[in-house]
């Protein structure tokens, strides 16, 4: 077609290149997980105020936002360069921007790469070292061992979940340049969620991932006896871990009563997947997760 236009010279050519353009762009902020990164700024952002306290510093919290949400960017932009082919056998996936070659591996690599480094040096210059320190071991620990193990074992989720739960506790380490037992408690909350959450996906698509060779615990045992298991004990943990805020007095007795029904609520939710693990109560494990989270972050601040 390209040709054909050329040679006949129609004007139709112009309105074809912003389509295209816009593809592109389209393709290349699909790439950065915009919903993801989103929750990984919105659980940085808790992590600073409840570390700053009554001396918010706005500016610092911005140059926050703005390091993680790069570092984010570019970590979810590298780790879909290095599955590419992973994503192309999953139907799940197989519509993201490479499987579909709307970019290319080489420029897929060398945004994510841009963008990290971008955020690495923000973080540095902007915010602190010690973030910066902690923004490079999310790196290492997502992409450089996480990510391959995935295909190697199913104590890549465990592995995975370290990474995972650094958000809070870099933004706990922006306000107050240091990490402490505060700081390591929102860690820890972050770190125990992503079991039922990660569990609850793996169930409902573990086709897609015995499909890509991709060595989650409902392949390897597909009876779900294990797996409904372990989203019922990683919610146990995750309950009184939940509230250690108010023990250690960054919230208050109202934030106490909310997590408490918080996490009666979504542990209900996990007795009743380990009753029956169908994909259905797998969703509503995965559902009740993704408002958990939000919600007790949001009332741990304003209850600070």
């Amino acid at each position: 077609m390209i040709e054909e236009i050329e040679l006949t010279r129609e004007p139709v050519v112009a309105p074809l290149a912003p389509v295209a353009a816009r593809v592109r762009v389209a393709a290349y902020v699909e790439l950065t997980k915009p919903r993801i990164t989103l929750l990984v700024m919105l659980t940085t952002a808790a992590g600073y105020f409840l570390g700053a306290g009554r001396t918010l510093n706005y500016t610092g919290l911005l140059h926050t936002l703005a390091g993680t949400g790069l570092l984010s960017s570019g970590i979810a932009a590298l780790n879909q360069f290095m599955e590419r082919e992973l994503d192309g056998r999953m139907r799940r996936t197989m519509m993201r921007p490479l499987p579909m070659g709307r970019i290319t591996p080489r420029g897929a690599l060398i945004f994510g790469a841009a963008l990290t480094l971008s955020a690495e040096l923000y973080l540095l210059l902007l915010v602190n070292p010690l973030s910066a320190l902690l923004g490079a071991g999310v790196v290492i620990g997502y992409l450089g061992c996480y990510t391959p193990l995935k295909t190697r074992t199913s104590l890549s989720t465990l592995v995975g979940a370290f990474p995972g739960a650094v958000p809070p506790l870099l933004g706990w380490t922006a306000a107050t340049g240091h990490v402490s037992v505060e700081g390591l408690v929102l860690f820890a909350i972050l770190f125990l969620w992503q079991f039922p959450h990660f569990f609850a996906i793996a169930w409902m698509y573990r086709e897609d991932y015995a499909r890509a060779g991709i060595l989650m615990l409902p392949v390897i045992e597909t009876d779900g006896r294990l797996t409904k298991q372990q989203i019922v004990v990683w919610t146990l943990l995750l309950v009184p871990v939940s509230l250690a805020p108010a023990a250690l007095g960054l919230s208050g007795a109202i934030y106490f009563v909310g997590a408490l029904v918080l996490g009666a609520l979504f542990l209900l939710t996990s007795v009743a997947a380990f009753l029956t693990l169908s994909r259905r109560n797998a969703r509503r494990v995965l559902l009740a997760s993704v408002l958990y989270l939000p919600f007790l972050f949001g009332l741990m601040v304003l209850n600070q």
